[in-house]
């Protein structure tokens, strides 16, 4: 018989800070992405249910958690993740595709302005951490539908840091975060740190993924369809779509320790854990 018990890396947890924003205004009125549909009922209270329970999953894990107050009449705020992208203290801000949801993008700066972080205002169109994934020095960046290839040369300026561009070809993952999980963003070069959808990119995308990471975890359609890949880890906790049993049972074998949550409403704005999560790096 062979032993497996230590088969599966040890993987450490390491303290996460993030901002998050509670969906008191969350409603489906308009259609950017194809989750959307306004002809459907939205419950609001069930959204900010769900999301509560996100949130004392990350308190109970130890995470400091800073919440920006909600704006009404911009419901999608509560997908914080789109509201800019932050390293070594410096909050590249956000400048949104569609007019919906511009707003947001000096929201969130003032945000980081009043709490200490250098800002970068935008001169390209991007949407934060929705598009822009960091892992270990490297920047993976998303492209095709919402944030400009040329907002990934920016990001390379302001950081001093590699970006990997990566074209999503699929409108229901319109965000590299919907498709990429990153799962250890300090693991060492060659260890499975990321989990990806490999439908939701042109071939040179996939090529680049395969090359990188040759021990990632690939998703099933199944998974992703719930936006399983929409999650948050810390490097051992990873909180991911209830639905995703797939995706558990692979982070389970490879040493993680899944955690889910039902955030099914907020589903119907196209958002899941990591929509709903902006990692703080000072």
């Amino acid at each position: 018989m062979t032993d497996t018990s230590s088969a599966a890396p040890s993987r450490v947890a390491t303290k996460r800070t993030v901002l998050m924003c509670r969906p008191d205004f969350f409603n489906v009125v308009y259609r950017i992405n194809p989750w959307m549909d306004p002809q459907l009922p939205t419950d609001t209270s069930l959204a900010v249910t769900q999301w509560e329970a996100l949130y004392r999953t990350y308190l109970d894990l130890g995470f400091e958690v800073h919440l920006i107050d909600p704006i009404e009449g911009l419901p999608d705020m509560v997908y914080a993740a789109n509201g800019g992208f932050v390293i070594d203290n410096i909050a590249y801000g956000a400048s949104f595709t569609y007019p919906e949801r511009q707003p947001e993008g000096p929201a969130y700066m003032d945000w980081f302005r009043e709490n200490g972080f250098d800002v970068r205002v935008p001169e390209n169109i991007n949407e934060g951490e929705g598009d822009f994934l960091l892992v270990g020095e490297v920047i993976l960046a998303g492209t095709g539908f919402r944030s400009a290839t040329n907002s990934h040369e920016e990001l390379g300026r302001i950081y001093g840091r590699e970006v990997v561009t990566l074209e999503l070809t699929n409108p229901s993952f319109y965000h590299l975060d919907t498709a990429v999980a990153v799962l250890d963003p300090s693991a060492a070069p060659g260890e499975a740190n990321i989990a990806y959808l490999p439908s939701a990119f042109n071939e040179k995308g996939l090529a680049v993924l395969r090359e990188r990471f040759p021990d990632a975890v690939i998703v099933n359609e199944e998974d992703a369809s719930v936006l399983g890949l929409n999650s948050f880890s810390d490097g051992y906790n990873v909180v991911i779509a209830s639905r995703a049993k797939d995706f558990e049972r692979q982070l389970r074998e490879r040493g993680y320790n899944p955690i889910g949550v039902d955030l099914s409403e907020l589903l119907l704005g196209g958002g899941g854990v990591k929509c709903c999560t902006l990692e703080l790096r000072r």
